[in-house]
């Protein structure tokens, strides 16, 4: 951990303080599944607490989301919530953290675009806010170059997504209607075979030869790619300016109410992180490995994580027009009615943050709260 993220106690009254270094508890190893798996750290109290005890953050064990696991592994979130505990609880995809936030299990989440506005619309505006960004691209169509040489050639194979109606689920089927092919959004059935599959069951599958590829983000593609899949598509090629967002973060609105400066350290300390990972990116790349290794058991091997690495881009606006996009690309496929966004983005709080850092402000696409 670099010295310079090293949490410390600042000793208050005294004409010239003593920093004492502070041990973070080690984060006990944890299953990466679809069941949340929860590490509560040890207080690390630089100043006061703020007006909660403790943030309870979820986050997947993906790269497309190492704002969160650098943030996390090198401290920079905690320090910056100062007395106030951080808890994580990771998830496999957006839908099950959608889930928690709405049983008030995890505060605030770092998630994809689709779940966080299927979470809007169905709970009629009320449930969460997204309030800032956290990366775009990392998603990769990977295919059996065996079965699969060509775009054609996906017409009657099996393509796995991470989850029904996730980010990439809705990216896929969309493409797929742009292509004049048919394919029911629930079942996956049709042109092409649409299989829902874990991110942490993928390889299997795809050696199993259940699977003849997948739209997938990083690390799972560069690991199906590391067990003779071919990179077919980068989504990024299909974005303008090759952007689009991945990853937001969002906050329960009554947690947002009750606790704005909870919210607002929380995303300091992600812009922190994001301008700490830009500006290292090969020591970032150890940072979030060596998160990813404590949560899932392992490291990743430099095969799957250097092809995977330079493909995520790690940005504080939450692109939301590209977030209208994707809810336009959920209507088209018929995963979706068409919704309401406006109030879906609060972005008072980061442009708060990022004019004190000197950073210029984003814009919420006509999507913000009145």
């Amino acid at each position: 951990m670099p010295a310079s993220f090293r949490t410390t106690t600042a000793r208050r009254g005294l004409a010239a303080a003593a920093a004492l270094p502070l041990l973070i508890g080690a984060l006990a190893s944890c299953g990466y599944g679809s069941k949340s798996a929860n590490d509560e750290k040890k207080v690390a109290a630089e100043g006061e607490k703020l007006s909660a005890d403790q943030v309870r953050l979820g986050y997947f064990p993906n790269l497309t989301h190492a704002t969160a696991l650098v943030g996390d592994q090198e401290g920079i979130i905690q320090k910056e919530l100062g007395g106030t505990a951080l808890k994580v609880s990771t998830f496999n995809a957006g839908p099950s953290e959608i889930e928690a936030l709405n049983a008030d299990s995890i505060d605030i989440g770092f998630i994809g675009p689709s779940p966080a506005i299927n979470g809007y619309v169905k709970s009629k505006g009320k449930n969460l806010r997204i309030v800032g960004g956290s990366a775009s691209g990392g998603v990769k169509l990977v295919v059996n170059p065996d079965r699969i040489k060509t775009l054609d050639d996906l017409k009657g194979k099996k393509i796995a997504t991470p989850q029904h109606g996730n980010t990439q689920d809705v990216a896929f089927l969309n493409w797929i209607k742009e292509r004049g092919w048919k394919v029911d959004a629930q079942s996956g059935k049709g042109d092409v075979s649409v299989v829902r599959t874990e991110n942490k069951i993928a390889p299997d599958a795809y050696k199993s030869g259940s699977i003849d590829g997948a739209w997938v983000p990083e690390p799972t593609a560069s690991k199906l790619v590391s067990e003779g899949a071919k990179v077919l598509l980068d989504e990024s090629t299909l974005w303008p300016d090759k952007k689009f967002v991945i990853t937001n973060i969002i906050v329960s609105q009554k947690f947002l109410k009750e606790h704005p400066d909870v919210v607002e350290a929380v995303l300091r300390g992600s812009v922190k992180t994001n301008a700490w990972i830009n500006a290292n990116p090969e020591k970032a790349k150890d940072s979030a490995n060596a998160k990813l290794a404590a949560l899932t058991g392992k490291p990743l091997g430099d095969k799957v994580i250097d092809p995977a690495w330079p493909s995520i881009r790690f940005v504080d606006d939450p692109l939301a027009a590209t977030l209208q996009a994707q809810a336009d690309h959920a209507v088209a496929a018929g995963l979706l009615e068409k919704p309401d966004l406006k109030g879906i983005y609060d972005l008072a709080p980061l442009n708060k943050v990022l004019k004190a850092e000197g950073k210029p402000e984003v814009a919420d696409a006509g999507l913000g709260v009145k």
